[in-house]
């Protein structure tokens, strides 16, 4: 289900909690609202679907993936980039981190630890602070 975008900075600033299999539909509708918001958005976290659970989807560039309860346990390569996101107005400043390492659950809550790089590294950075409760 294709889901409104919430645009509350009050409710956007709350941490999410951890999500459980009962939140699968969740990462589902979130996934759909992201595919529907391509041509101007590639990533999400579930607080942008109104839902305070740590659940992100991201485009990778040739693919969507979710990642539910993810944590990123090491980073290097700090750099300063600029950000808009779907749910905020305008562009904002803020320091990133070229390579990271992420450990998160997939669809069926099978654990994963994985390394990203570039711009998809720094669009899972930017959706982890969405559930962390950090708006750029």
């Amino acid at each position: 289900m294709i889901r409104p975008i919430m645009r509350d900075p009050m409710f956007l600033a709350v941490p999410s909690a951890q999500a459980a299999p009962e939140d699968k539909q969740t990462a589902i509708d979130l996934l759909e609202t992201l595919q529907a918001h391509l041509n101007h958005c590639v990533g999400m976290a579930a607080n942008m679907i109104g839902i305070h659970k740590r659940i992100i989807a991201v485009h990778t560039g040739f693919a969507q993936i979710v990642m539910i309860n993810p944590t990123i346990t090491k980073k290097s390569g700090p750099y300063e980039a600029e950000e808009g996101c779907l749910s905020l107005a305008g562009v904002r400043k803020t320091v990133r981190y070229e390579t990271i390492e992420v450990s998160y659950q997939d669809m069926n809550f099978k654990t994963h630890r994985q390394t990203y790089n570039g711009y998809v590294a720094q669009i899972i950075q930017h959706e982890v602070d969405h559930c962390d409760g950090i708006l750029i």
